[in-house]
């Protein structure tokens, strides 16, 4: 897998803005913030976090799962992509 890609950076990008946020989120709480802004800036962290993953699946998908079915070797790649949105879903 190319990890210099650009949607790996864009998936950084995204973590690092999350992990800014958590930062964040943890001095509102020390600072004793109003509960429902903390609970929004949670909810944008997670939204952030959902969106790096989203494109980190999407890039396994078209470079390791890809490479595997070329190579006759799908199957497992198929059933971690399946155990992953059975998680997700279930």
């Amino acid at each position: 897998m190319d990890h210099c890609s650009r949607d790996s950076q864009r998936a950084l990008d995204l973590l690092k803005t999350a992990r800014g946020q958590v930062e964040a989120i943890i001095r509102m709480v020390e600072g004793d913030r109003y509960c429902i802004d903390v609970s929004k800036q949670v909810h944008a962290a997670m939204a952030l976090l959902k969106k790096a993953n989203l494109i980190i699946l999407k890039q396994h998908m078209d470079t390791c799962v890809k490479d595997a079915i070329a190579n006759d070797k799908g199957a497992e790649k198929i059933e971690e992509i399946s155990s992953i949105l059975e998680n997700y879903l279930g």
